[in-house]
């Protein structure tokens, strides 16, 4: 009988911890911390096609932040803010330019290969020519993929607006061998 109750209470005790954490977890999951796959190798060498992130929706966008956005269209895209509302934007001679103040990019040292010499690894490009505006809009930011010459992003659609904007990406965790923060 003692045996039985001591299981009994150990059960007890067990289901006391469990509940409260899967509530916990299920909040983390659904409000707080969302998962979200990776489609496509706009990312690489940053994010890989496959890769499964942690996403969060309640901090500012800052400069070099992964976003998630879901377009008008319904595609959604994950990429880098390059810009923010109320700067201009250009890219000339692979160096990029905010408000005429060059701008170093830490995270594509190890994108950027040797071919580089031959061909521009971001083409140029001035913010006029593809929004025919000087600076981004107000609540409007301007991404790019990381992997400059096979990303879909604000050089072909134009500027992301806020609302568009899903939640910030922060952590890689499967598959495991890519298990990482994401790098700003």
């Amino acid at each position: 009988m003692e045996k039985r109750n001591f299981y009994i209470g150990c059960f007890i005790s067990f289901m006391k911890l469990l509940v409260p954490s899967l509530v916990f977890l299920f909040i983390l999951r659904g409000f707080i911390l969302i998962p979200v796959q990776v489609d496509g190798n706009s990312m690489e060498k940053t994010l890989s096609q496959g890769d499964m992130i942690v996403m969060e929706k309640f901090s500012a966008i800052k400069r070099f932040d992964v976003v998630v956005f879901k377009l008008p269209t319904g595609a959604i895209y994950i990429k880098r803010v390059i810009g923010m509302p109320g700067e201009a934007v250009r890219y000339e001679d692979d160096q990029l330019y905010i408000n005429e103040k060059p701008i170093e990019e830490a995270f594509l040292e190890k994108n950027i290969k040797k071919d580089h010499e031959l061909a521009p690894y971001t083409t140029n490009f001035d913010l006029s020519n593809l929004i025919t505006e000087d600076v981004l809009p107000q609540d409007s930011y301007f991404v790019l993929g990381d992997n400059r010459r096979m990303s879909k992003d604000s050089r072909s659609f134009g500027a992301v607006e806020s609302k568009y904007i899903l939640g910030k990406a922060q952590f890689v965790y499967y598959p495991i061998p890519h298990m990482k923060f994401i790098p700003r």
